[in-house]
């Protein structure tokens, strides 16, 4: 199977989030059925609430056997549990606290309170990703990764120009300046994010069109994080029409 970046646009944000509910519980259970099991990666924003909740939505959401999925974050804010700046609380309302996942299939970032330092969270997280490693592989082969994409082009928290964004290794990172609020985070490492077998980044809007043409016109990742995300079986873009504005249109697919 070859892997190239593909762009699949819809009509407006609505249609995109239900379409990409859609194909993912078609993909999860087509994973499961091949290997008896699938990861998955989250991350927050808008999105995210989109994809998710239109996921819980779904007259087909419980077709899927949530018991043998297991679910990571890319990225997480360095604060309170029961903060609502956090991905994982709010990816709980929108989908996981409806769902019955079991709890050990849950890998949350620790939060403040937890552990004495973001550093701590760090390292706890790489143990955890190391444990699920398949073969000589420092995290696990994901199944899906689900990533939202920032106007400037960045994904989970790796932010453009930023040092972050230049690690080498599949691991996680911790961000002490983050242009956005909470300044402090964890993040995948982009080789941990492209430990993925799909990668399916999700954009909606105006302001998200030139970093997503950039991305696809062969920028840097340190210019646009974005443009050095590649999974290892699919890279798609899900991108309503006003994203889509500075795409060529050689790389529109009509169909996955």
């Amino acid at each position: 199977m070859t892997n190239e970046r593909r762009v699949l646009v819809h009509p407006d944000k609505q249609s995109l989030g239900a379409s990409v509910a859609a194909r993912f519980i078609t993909k999860i259970i087509d994973v499961i059925e091949e290997q008896d099991y699938a990861s998955v990666v989250l991350s927050g924003g808008s999105v995210s609430t989109l994809v998710l909740a239109a996921i819980n939505r779904s007259e087909a959401r419980d077709s899927v056997d949530w018991s043998k999925v297991s679910f990571w974050w890319s990225d997480e804010r360095w604060v309170e549990a029961d903060s609502a700046d956090r991905n994982d609380k709010q990816n709980g309302i929108d989908l996981l606290d409806h769902i019955g996942v079991p709890a050990e299939n849950v890998h949350r970032f620790a939060a403040v309170g937890e552990l004495a330092s973001v550093d701590e969270a760090a390292s706890a997280y790489v143990a955890e990703l190391k444990e699920f490693a398949q073969g000589d592989d420092e995290s696990p082969r994901f199944d899906i990764t689900l990533l939202g994409v920032g106007p400037d082009g960045h994904v989970a928290s790796l932010f453009p120009d930023k040092p972050q964004i230049s690690a080498t290794e599949p691991t996680v990172l911790t961000i002490d300046d983050s242009p956005k609020p909470p300044p402090v985070r964890l993040s995948l490492s982009l080789p941990a994010i492209n430990n993925s077998q799909r990668v399916w980044m999700i954009l909606a809007g105006a302001e998200k069109a030139a970093s997503l043409g950039l991305a696809l016109a062969g920028a840097g990742a340190d210019q646009v994080p974005v443009a050095g995300v590649k999974g290892r079986k699919r890279t798609v873009f899900f991108v309503d029409k006003d994203a889509a504005a500075e795409v060529p249109e050689q790389l529109i697919a009509s169909t996955y």
